[in-house]
């Protein structure tokens, strides 16, 4: 008998339905019932709601019905689907993941789903395992034993806290003309050219460049940010001596702030950034008298990103160094250009983490101190 389901919604499941559709994260399918049932509220047929929808009208008599029969919340969720019964068991599928975090084989860098089937076929009574079964069973435990991240993990000290604190506390101090916050870093650049000349991109064509290239030896970037205002400024040289260094320092004194009465410079650890190269470079009294105006502020070691720059650095690879560019000349003139629109464009960088957040976020990772009695 050809049942027809009237849908009768209270107040409630009206408005719950409304704010399902006006806003939030659902799946689609959820949506789709939750339109049929205002739809079959409203009094319209099926074969409308059906066109209106985008939906079978079995999709339209099947939520009705379940509606009907049940509530809301059994009209608006998935049905069970019958599937077959997972091959690997609980123990099985942790013995899958254990190998997985263990050892690859002798003679091969890393495991591969063939490896693992290989494996787990040796250690459990199946006759056969297929890829796809170990790569599900991988994917809910969110493994991936092919890939590996490299990264540099430090060693949390008393040291590393009281440097990257003083950092964040510099980040988060109010702005003070007289004393402005600089971040310094120092990043290499390939001279790379073409080996032959590409082909300009063109109508369903992209732009097409040779594998082969030739290269044409390194530069290397220092570059400057203002923490405080939207500035930054590159400076293109062939080394990064202790010589280049001190020359870097002088052009941040003398031509980059020359009315403020101290510099506080961000920078890292690295052995020619220290007051010693400026004596090194430069005449005792002239070393003094640019240190005067100086303040150095070192990031932990192994915290550059602690450093504001290193994001900067990233943007100007990413908008203006991600291409061939063999002539330093060239170079030069391009991270000018890209130097110029940034600073008009007033582009800042928006630091967020602060030593509040570094406490609650790291805390297990500060040393341990005994209470005072």
């Amino acid at each position: 008998m050809n049942v027809r389901y009237r849908v009768e919604l209270s107040q409630s499941e009206r408005d719950e339905l409304t704010a399902m559709l006006s806003g939030g994260k659902h799946a689609a399918r959820k949506l789709k019932r939750a339109q049929i049932l205002l739809a079959a509220d409203a009094g319209r047929r099926d074969e409308e709601i059906a066109r209106a929808v985008a939906v079978g009208g079995s999709t339209v008599y099947r939520t009705k019905r379940r509606f009907v029969e049940g509530n809301l919340e059994r009209a608006l969720s998935e049905e069970p689907r019958p599937g077959a019964d997972r091959k690997l068991t609980g123990k099985q599928e942790a013995l899958l993941v254990a190998t997985a975090c263990a050892s690859p084989p002798k003679g091969r860098a890393r495991w591969t789903l063939e490896l693992l089937a290989g494996a787990l076929v040796k250690l459990t009574e199946h006759e056969s395992l297929s890829r796809e079964t170990v790569r599900r069973r991988l994917a809910e435990n969110d493994l991936k034993p092919w890939r590996r991240d490299m990264w540099c993990i430090p060693q949390v000290d008393g040291e590393y806290v009281a440097r990257m604190e003083d950092v964040l506390d510099l980040y988060a101090a109010a702005a003070d003309p007289k004393r402005p916050v600089v971040c310094f870093d120092e990043s290499p650049v390939q001279l790379i050219g073409e080996a032959r000349q590409p082909i300009a991109a063109g109508p369903g064509q992209p732009q097409r460049y040779d594998y082969e290239y030739r290269r044409n030896g390194t530069v290397n970037l220092f570059v400057f940010l203002d923490v405080n205002r939207p500035w930054r400024k590159v400076k293109v040289t062939q080394r990064r001596t202790a010589v280049d260094y001190a020359h870097c320092m002088r052009d941040l004194v003398d031509l980059h702030y020359p009315d403020t009465d101290t510099i506080r410079v961000v920078q890292d650890n690295l052995s020619t950034h220290s007051a010693g190269a400026l004596y090194e470079t430069f005449a005792p009294a002239e070393a003094r008298r640019i240190l005067r105006r100086l303040e150095f502020h070192y990031t932990p070691k192994h915290a550059s990103w602690l450093n504001m720059v290193e994001i900067e650095i990233g943007v100007l690879r990413g908008q203006c160094l991600d291409r061939r560019i063999d002539d330093p000349r060239r170079l030069r003139r391009e991270i000018a250009a890209w130097e110029r629109q940034r600073n008009a464009a007033s582009a800042r960088i928006k630091w967020m983490f602060t030593t509040d957040k570094a406490r609650a976020k790291m805390g297990r990772a500060y040393p341990l101190t005994s209470n005072e009695s």
